[in-house]
């Protein structure tokens, strides 16, 4: 059967190629090992090809691929033919496959020709490089403009709401202050006239001597300055909350002037006081203040004041987020472990202040911690935080007054946020600062 098939194949008689070798098995195996390591070479390539085609749908001009794939293949049965014709000389049919190996060639090439405009104009790595960089450049300002878009609404609203509230509440407190202080002398003559009346008069009728011991004229006379007293205590009290979110919200200054920075703190703490109180399975926050004597600081007060607010907030939520804390069905362990925030004062050089701001709480991992100050990274729950507090903070802090912004923590030991501004701002120092945050240890905050 083989013998027809080569006799059909090969009609003139050819003799095979092995006879040029003169059928050295040196020589023969060489061309055999040769072309068949070709042939399996090329034969893997087109498979390469069609994986990668098939994986990088997105590559334009990907059918070239499968041209090239075509005219692999091709030369590789060519190789193998020429193995074939070592011993069967049938090369009308070896030069048939050539035939279709030089077409194939052909067009490759001739469609290749008009892709290399094509190919040439695509962007190169070091431009896409580029343009991701330019791209990552937009998007972090983009960010920054979302951010203070964000702090700029945050405080106009903050602020409107502060001043409606003041308003409303300062107008009628101050009434009922200013009143009390006649109210009270009016109290004191009403009662000096009756003592005099009394020793007047030691003996009253019946009539009077039985209103007495029904009104308990000894408890009101004894009383009533007490809760002239007591009111007086309480319209300051509200006079002082008034005065507090005035000073937090700092609507008149707007502009960097020099203030004080306890006054800002303060104000602060008395908007937060509610979060301070003990709950039904929360132990109270205790606040230790170490206030050193600092000169007047030249900020925005108002933005400052904002910062205080997100370290405190901040504080307050790890502290009732940390399981340590939460109220012993029995025992002393509540003597033992208290909810503590310290914060502390200091000026550092002749131009420089700190403020530290610390709490006992728990810690969190090392990649909640790297990402402490990312704009909207937030660990707390959807609705409860919008990941922008420690980042604006950080922006107020480094960008508008030129100082420094660092969270220095230890697992389940605390977080201290450490913020040093200038007393007088330097613009050089404002345009070059490094906006990158200073974050050390692992963090115990919860981001807002």
């Amino acid at each position: 059967m083989l013998e027809r098939l080569e006799s059909f194949l090969n009609p003139q008689g050819f003799i095979a190629h092995g006879h040029c070798y003169l059928w050295q098995p040196t020589l023969v195996w060489l061309h055999i090992i040769s072309d068949g390591a070709i042939a399996l070479a090329y034969f893997s390539i087109p498979l390469t090809l069609v994986y990668f085609v098939s994986k990088r749908k997105d590559i334009p001009f990907n059918w070239i691929f499968w041209m090239f794939g075509l005219f692999i293949i091709a030369c590789g049965i060519g190789h193998l033919m020429d193995i074939w014709t070592l011993w069967h000389p049938t090369y009308w049919l070896a030069g048939t496959i050539k035939a279709f190996t030089a077409f194939i060639s052909v067009v490759t090439a001739v469609e290749l020709i008009p892709l290399v405009p094509k190919v040439l104009a695509l962007p190169s790595p070091a431009q896409l490089e580029a343009a991701n960089q330019a791209l990552e450049k937009t998007l972090s300002k983009l960010q920054e403009a979302q951010i203070q878009l964000v702090q700029t609404e945050k405080m106009s609203s903050l602020g409107q709401l502060v001043a409606g509230v003041a308003h409303e509440i300062n107008n009628p407190v101050n009434f009922i202050h200013g009143n009390l202080l006649h109210t009270s002398g009016y109290v004191e003559s009403l009662l000096e006239v009756l003592n005099v009346y009394q020793h007047s008069y030691p003996q009253p009728t019946v009539a009077v001597q039985a209103a007495i011991e029904q009104n308990d004229l000894e408890f009101l006379h004894e009383d009533l300055p007490k809760m002239l007293s007591s009111m007086r205590v309480g319209t300051d009290r509200i006079r002082q909350l008034v005065l507090s979110l005035r000073n937090f919200a700092r609507l008149d200054e707007a502009a960097m002037k020099p203030v004080n920075l306890h006054e800002g703190i303060d104000s602060t703490l008395m908007i937060l006081q509610s979060h301070l109180k003990a709950k039904a399975d929360r132990l109270g926050i205790q606040l230790q203040k170490a206030y050193a004597q600092l000169p007047p600081v030249e900020c925005y007060a108002g933005q400052l004041n904002q910062v205080f607010m997100n370290l405190l907030s901040n504080a307050i939520d790890a502290l009732e987020a940390a399981p340590k804390f939460c109220q012993p069905s029995g025992g002393d362990r509540a003597a033992q472990l208290v909810p503590t925030i310290q914060i502390r004062t200091e000026q550092l050089e002749q131009n420089w202040v700190l403020i530290e701001i610390s709490d006992n709480g728990s810690g969190m991992p090392e990649a909640v911690r790297a990402r402490v100050f990312n704009p909207f990274f937030t660990t707390k729950a959807v609705g409860k935080g919008t990941g922008l507090g420690l980042s604006i903070s950080h922006q107020i802090i480094v960008e508008k007054h030129g100082g420094q912004l660092e969270c220095v923590s230890v697992v389940e030991q605390g977080t201290t946020f450490r913020v040093k501004i200038p007393i007088k701002r330097d613009e050089s120092a404002v345009q070059s600062g490094d906006r990158r945050p200073a974050v050390s240890h692992q963090s115990a905050a919860v981001p807002n």
